[in-house]
């Protein structure tokens, strides 16, 4: 039987989406602090911002000469004013942080309601004005960071426009127009955003972006302009707009749109901040200060469908073969050519289409192999040796980020792997070694390290640009990492001294987007260990402490970690590579005194489980 994406009007999903779409059921709003200054056509940071760090500046007050240029940053209780924009507009669109924020676009004051290309750049203090749009309008979609947003749709002169821009941090690029001409709100990055409904009219459209082309997709189910939107293409809420005047929610799971609960107030043009998790809404029409706090419900779901699932109709019972990362196992598999360790660990080479490269055997090393799930091929070297590195991406698309190259040789360079060959790509801004990475080549985040000294800094990594965002709670190296960009674990490590001995820590922490919390401790402190997965299901193996090598693998189910099985020998600074918890691969490393050539792999078997139906 075919896998099946409904049986008997139930979606059979994955542990991570079912999770997900039963908090948003269950998620409500609720009321939060008032604005200062009652307004519609208010910017806010969006999906860069958080529920309790967020920003709301521009609008329109209705009355007098209207448009206004106040700006208020909210940290989830009260919103408190700071300097105002130089140029004071309505429906703006915004972009950015409580301390990285960028606004641009909107609609002039009153008599002439000019369309505004304006954009300012605001750094936790003050607003500036730097390169305008290429087309000035009111009331279309942006999102993204100060330093990589993007400008999509509005009203310009003499009408709606489908035109796109992204800026790159100093200046705004045309790129590929929307489908259709309109006035849109939206949510995401330069590389994942979404747009919905149209203005003036209102309608039930959905558009997303893939950082090169709008493609449209699948409807809402209400129709609405001005309204409210966070998340991206794969995770997103759309509330409130002009229906007329509308509260009413729906989730975007990535394939359909779930009418979830409604907000308290009908109002549209509304300045919001945050995710699918957390997000707030201020202001809004009629001109207001109400501010509503979408907030997720508790994770309920407890039925886990990862593979197919068979009706026997006789024994009136379902089948569900399912993968338990409990009955997981090590086993030996292909040597790779260099015997090695300090190699660039890649979260997106899998068990399958494995990648590892430079590392230190001796000396550091340039060379780079490719592993099918059976044997490791030697492909194109890198243009320098270079070992301790940080690495992202896949075998086809990979990056090799800081390191160094010896005793006190630090480099920021970053090398860029097309799967046959390397060329050089834009450094970091702060060259180090023993630097953990996690995202693909395109999108990538990389933390911690030794510079000197240990660091805490961490830096993202937007397809075109490096900027440094917020640190890490606590600097260390030999940390390893599983996510994405845009939501990783930093997993153990070591702390260097500080009037206290050095220490091998169980610490992780974990970064939102914007910001780094500090999440269950693992159980076994270590540093160097390799990993795979995500921040919903992952797992992490090996590594080193102060007296031993470590076989200990530990997984994490999203709410707590636990012992699994064993690597077979225990082993450091290793290659290693998975994007799930249930395939991965070790290879090479070092096992004390000497290093190796061997890799081991991660398997979890599926087993099936019988469902009665009563």
């Amino acid at each position: 039987m075919s896998t099946y994406k409904e049986i008997k009007g139930f979606k059979v999903q994955t542990l991570a989406s079912d999770t997900i779409a039963s908090q948003q059921a269950g998620g409500s709003w609720a009321s939060g602090g008032a604005l200062n200054t009652a307004r519609y056509g208010a910017a806010g940071t969006g999906s860069s911002g958080t529920q309790t760090a967020g920003l709301v500046f521009g609008g329109d007050t209705g009355s007098g000469t209207r448009m206004v240029a106040v700006t208020e940053s909210y940290n989830g209780t009260s919103f408190t004013e700071v300097n105002d924009l130089n140029s004071a507009r309505g429906q703006s669109a915004g972009a950015g942080t409580t301390t990285a924020a960028l606004a641009f676009s909107g609609e002039g004051p009153p008599p002439s309601f000019s369309t505004l290309a304006v954009t300012e750049n605001y750094n936790g203090s003050s607003w500036t004005e730097v390169n305008d749009l290429n087309t000035a309008r009111y009331g279309g979609a942006g999102f993204g960071t100060s330093t990589a947003a993007l400008m999509a749709g509005g009203t310009a002169a003499p009408g709606a426009t489908a035109n796109t821009e992204t800026w790159n941090g100093s200046s705004w690029t045309e790129v590929n127009n929307l489908n259709t001409a309109r006035g849109v709100k939206g949510s995401g990055t330069t590389t994942d955003g979404v747009v919905v409904g149209s203005s003036p009219s209102a309608n039930t459209s959905f558009e997303n972006w893939d950082g090169t082309s709008w493609t449209n997709s699948t409807a809402m189910n209400t129709a609405r302009a001005n309204a409210g939107c966070v998340g991206n293409t794969t995770l997103a809420l759309a509330f409130g707009g002009t229906v007329p005047a509308s509260g009413k929610t729906e989730y975007w799971d990535g394939s359909a749109w779930t009418e979830v609960a409604d907000m308290a107030n009908s109002l549209n043009n509304r300045g919001n901040s945050g995710n699918t998790t957390a997000c707030f809404a201020a202001g809004g029409f009629p001109q207001t200060t109400a501010t509503e706090e979408w907030d997720n419900g508790p994770a309920t779901f407890t039925k886990i469908n990862l593979g197919q699932v068979y009706y026997n109709s006789g024994s009136n019972a379902f089948k569900v073969t399912e993968q338990p990362i409990s009955g997981g196992t090590w086993a030996s598999g292909g040597n790779i050519n260099q015997t090695r360790s300090g190699m660039g660990r890649s979260m997106g080479g899998t068990l399958t289409a494995g990648i590892i490269h430079g590392g230190i055997e001796s000396t550091a090393r340039a060379l780079t192999e490719l592993y099918n799930g059976t044997s490791w091929t030697e492909s194109g070297d890198m243009s320098a040796a270079v070992r301790n590195h940080a690495a992202t991406g896949t075998q086809t698309a990979a990056s090799a980020i800081s390191g160094t190259s010896g005793p006190g040789a630090l480099v920021a360079t970053v090398e860029n792997f097309n799967g046959s060959s390397w060329t050089d790509g834009t450094s970091i801004n702060e060259g180090r070694e023993q630097i953990a990475g996690v995202g693909l080549q395109t999108a990538g985040l990389v933390f911690g390290g030794n510079e000197p000294p240990v660091t805490a800094a961490t830096e993202l990594w937007n397809g075109s640009t490096w900027t440094e965002v917020a640190d890490l709670n606590t600097a260390r190296v030999e940390m390893t990492g599983i996510g994405t960009s845009t939501a990783a674990y930093a997993i153990s490590g070591y702390i260097p001294p500080s009037g206290s001995a050095p220490s091998f820590t169980t610490n992780v922490e974990e970064w939102n987007g914007s910001s780094w919390t500090v999440e269950s401790n693992i159980n076994t402190k270590r540093g160097s260990s390799g990993a795979s997965g995500t921040i919903a299901k992952g797992f992490i193996f090996g590594g080193v402490t102060h007296t031993s090598y470590v076989a200990n693998t530990e997984a994490w189910d999203g709410s707590s970690w636990s012992e699994v099985a064993d690597l077979g020998t225990g082993v450091s600074a290793m290659g290693s590579g998975g994007t799930s918890d249930t395939s991965a691969f070790s290879a090479g490393g070092n096992r004390g005194p000497a290093n190796t050539n061997a890799t081991e792999e991660w398997t979890v078997p599926e087993v099936n489980t019988t469902i009665t139906v009563s």
